[in-house]
């Protein structure tokens, strides 16, 4: 019997909140920076009550991948991360920052 084919995965949304000192710290313009090198969609914003909100489509590899890039340069300004993940819309045409 031949073995079965993997399923490619699926782009997902992932909305992402960072809490922590991270306003005021170049948080928006180094995730920009670093959305740049992944095959990533969305945008970065700062909340009024000082988190900062990751909206993400793309596949999970690479959005993980992308996760893992921020906590390597933003990590020590980061206290806790919450994510949620729904399907992908494909409503966003590159990674901005938003104000």
């Amino acid at each position: 019997m031949g073995e079965l084919e993997p399923q490619p995965h699926l782009p997902e949304r992932w909305e992402i909140y960072y809490e922590g000192h991270v306003q005021g710290v170049g948080f928006r313009y180094t995730t920009r920076r670093i959305a740049a090198q992944f095959a990533v969609t969305g945008y970065v914003r700062n909340l009024p009550d000082g988190r900062v909100q990751v909206v993400l489509e793309g596949l999970p590899e690479e959005m993980d991948r992308m996760l893992q890039a921020i906590q390597s340069v933003m990590g020590r300004h980061i206290g806790r991360i919450t994510r949620k993940r729904t399907a992908a819309t494909g409503e966003f045409q590159g990674f901005e920052i938003r104000f």
